[in-house]
């Protein structure tokens, strides 16, 4: 226990108490004037307590055990993820549990038992590149990855299904995937497209790709969210309009503003400074986790490090790009900082198992 309490990244646990802050108060001034989302930095203070004690018993665990709790609650999740389908639409995806007004979204959890699961079977499979780069190897785990995505995709939720594909395509690479697999994704990927976009996807998705292009063909319309988010970050200026004096916050034109557009609040009340301190601060943690990935006494730490950088990158990227205008519109909440228990469980059980494979190196993080 000193080893553990001695050797883990504080560095990594300071960033995200940081950004957790930053969440809450923007929580609190989205909903200072509204009626709905009024308690909602309350309830996500309850939320950061039980993410803050699962952490610490992620943190405590060793990981070495969390290969067997993957593989077990991978079938487990799956299940659930087929039973969300005939729960009630909210938003227009059926997505969620609802447990006496609290949401639980099962395909956030699914992530955790995924990152595991994948980086026990890799751990499996053996090492060096030629495991990896085995036809059977490279069947098992696409069919791991696809079976959640189908199911996440028919809720319908286009957001979350990339991010198991970053996930997963990080926990490659980090393997030793040959480049002509690389390469054969990426053209699999530029077939797919158009037929993902004209078979798979419904009409509200195709709008948003649509407006992403051009978010004028329709600004009261699905290119509405867009605009107002371009409107309230450019508001901000450099030190913002001051905490519950935002326009497109507090007048109720910036939409979904405590969870997919926290960003957008944050950008305009407090301006580029604070929103590019949020910036500076998802680099410097993401650049932790990669040295976790490096530093990790074993293969099986080293993998589940990086799945949870595919994991938290792509969230980082998507988010704050949909919220200027460089990324599509898909609903992916900041980590961390968006309003909502089952993305900060998740969030925190992944910061936990960083800080257990951080904790048991043999060596101290800082000592090189």
């Amino acid at each position: 226990m000193k080893n553990l309490f001695r050797n883990t990244d504080y560095i990594l646990l300071g960033l995200v108490i940081v950004l957790v802050v930053i969440g809450v108060i923007g929580i609190y001034s989205a909903g200072m004037n509204s009626t709905s989302s009024s308690d909602e930095w309350v309830k996500q203070i309850v939320w950061v307590g039980i993410s803050l004690a699962v952490m610490f018993a992620a943190w405590m665990l060793d990981y070495h055990l969390t290969g067997s709790i993957g593989i077990v609650a991978y079938p487990i999740f799956l299940v659930a993820l087929v039973v969300v389908l005939f729960m009630p639409e909210i938003n227009g995806a059926s997505s969620w549990f609802n447990l006496g007004g609290f949401l639980l979204q099962p395909s956030e959890f699914m992530k955790i038992a995924y990152i595991l699961a994948v980086a026990k079977y890799m751990e499996y499979m053996g090492k060096g590149k030629e495991a990896v780069n085995k036809w059977q190897n490279i069947l098992v785990i696409g069919a791991m990855f696809a079976i959640p995505v189908i199911l996440i995709m028919l809720q319908p939720d286009l957001g979350t299904a990339i991010v198991f594909a970053s996930i997963t395509f990080f926990m490659m690479f980090k393997s030793g995937l040959s480049y002509k697999y690389v390469i054969a994704l990426i053209l699999l990927v530029i077939i797919l497209v158009p037929i993902v976009y004209f078979f798979v996807l419904n009409d509200y998705q195709q709008q948003r790709i649509l407006v992403f292009l051009d978010p004028e063909r329709e600004p009261l319309g699905a290119g509405y969210n867009a605009i107002q988010s371009k409107i309230a970050v450019g508001s901000g200026m450099l030190f913002g309009t001051g905490l519950g004096k935002g326009t497109q916050t507090q007048w109720g034109y910036l939409p979904v503003k405590s969870s997919d557009f926290i960003y957008s609040v944050i950008s305009e009340e407090f301006g580029f400074v604070a929103s590019f301190l949020i910036v500076i601060a998802y680099v410097f943690m993401l650049l932790r986790i990669l040295k976790i990935a490096e530093t990790s006494k074993d293969r099986f730490g080293s993998l589940i490090a990086i799945g949870v950088f595919g994991m938290y990158f792509f969230h980082f990227v998507e988010n704050i790009g949909m919220t200027i205008g460089l990324m599509p519109i898909t609903g992916i909440p900041l980590p961390f900082v968006s309003y909502g228990g089952s993305s900060l469980l998740t969030n925190f059980t992944c910061l936990g198992l960083l800080l257990s494979i951080s904790g048991r190196r043999q060596k101290s993080l800082f000592v090189e």
